[in-house]
């Protein structure tokens, strides 16, 4: 793990989408969003970053995958020591 994270320092959906690609061995996007069970154009507007990886996104691909939510954050180039939750206020 050490490793991964020195190599993925930087923000990057593709390298994620990519190790995902590989993970699930699915040819392209388009097997990928049928194993993820989005549209093929959300998948394209990660790549082209005018959608960024969500936490829920984190979690579609945690559990289609198997992969940890920390691999997953380390592929993505996501160095954050952890998230910060929102405030819910009940009426």
């Amino acid at each position: 793990m050490e490793q991964l994270e020195q190599v993925t320092s930087t923000y990057n959906p593709n390298r994620l989408l990519d190790a995902l690609i590989e993970r699930l061995k699915v040819g392209s996007d388009t097997g990928l969003s049928k194993k993820l069970k989005v549209a093929k154009n959300v998948i394209n507007s990660m790549r082209l970053g005018t959608m960024p990886v969500g936490a829920s996104m984190l979690m579609w691909m945690h559990e289609a995958t198997g992969i940890s939510m920390a691999e997953l954050r380390a592929l993505l180039g996501d160095r954050r020591m952890k998230f910060r939750v929102g405030r819910i206020i009940a009426k």
